[in-house]
């Protein structure tokens, strides 16, 4: 990481360890932020960069070779090594590596992408596999005001077009701090032999709802569309959202209804 951003090293205490840089001959460019509230990141940035590990993932593909993503997060420089900003998302780079013979080579190197979560910590990246020796990484964003939900979205980034960039966006992933609903996603790639590469991917959402729990809620929530009607009928379930993507074009897309499923009804 010393290599490619030259600068600094600091190892403050509670493991805060991340290299201070500033590049004055670069002009900056704007990066999305998807917290939306706080504008695009313009990166580098001017005040200076503080960078730090995010993730280091092994991997082989079908034939046995051997590859390294080295993620970074970047944030505003501080000199106490502070992130703050609750609405300022992490800025994530990615450098990828080939192992040949005993050493590793960098096959590409993408100093930023987005930004995600909250504070300028990013969330930690998951590799998946989307394809025949096809490896992309999500990254699960979750924020929220102050005693208020923490809304989690899904998003999927893949090597596209050159470049590293978004490709698939989960809205009602995940839903925690909330007193009377809550709910938690996860992914499956269907690997059924149609697809060589960006396979299609299924998303379901388990989670339960509780109505005589919305006297303790601190705030309103946004239920998914999905279980809005029978959360006004009913004093409480449990409910399971299935939904289909698939690749289109560019992005990934919902195909398809939603399959929706209800327990312990009351």
């Amino acid at each position: 990481m010393q290599k490619l951003f030259p600068g600094k090293l600091y190892n403050l205490s509670d493991h805060n360890t991340f290299i201070s840089w500033n590049c004055k001959s670069c002009k900056p460019v704007a990066y999305n932020d998807v917290n939306g509230v706080e504008g695009d990141q313009m990166f580098p940035y001017t005040r200076g960069v503080a960078t730090r590990i995010l993730g280091n993932i092994d991997y082989k593909d079908s034939k046995n070779n051997q590859f390294k993503l080295l993620f970074f997060n970047h944030s505003d420089y501080d000199e106490d090594g502070l992130q703050t900003s609750r609405f300022s998302g992490g800025l994530v780079g990615v450098a990828k590596f080939a192992k040949n013979d005993k050493s590793w080579i960098m096959r590409s190197f993408q100093p930023a992408v987005a930004a995600f979560g909250s504070f300028a910590q990013a969330p930690s990246p998951k590799l998946i596999e989307i394809g025949e020796d096809q490896y992309a990484f999500t990254l699960l964003h979750v924020n929220g005001g102050a005693g208020g939900p923490f809304e989690g979205i899904l998003y999927l980034v893949a090597g596209f077009e050159g470049k590293y960039q978004p490709i698939m966006e989960v809205y009602d992933y995940q839903l925690t701090n909330v007193a009377s609903v809550e709910w938690s996603g996860s992914y499956t790639v269907v690997n059924d032999n149609t697809k060589k590469h960006f396979r299609d991917i299924i998303i379901k959402t388990k989670g339960s709802f509780d109505k005589a729990a919305q006297a303790n809620d601190e705030f309103e929530v946004n239920l998914p569309q999905e279980i809005a009607a029978m959360a006004k009928t009913k004093k409480q379930f449990n409910f399971e959202i299935e939904k289909h993507f698939s690749f289109k074009g560019k992005l990934y897309k919902m195909t398809d209804k939603p399959i929706v499923k209800f327990s312990n009804v009351k």
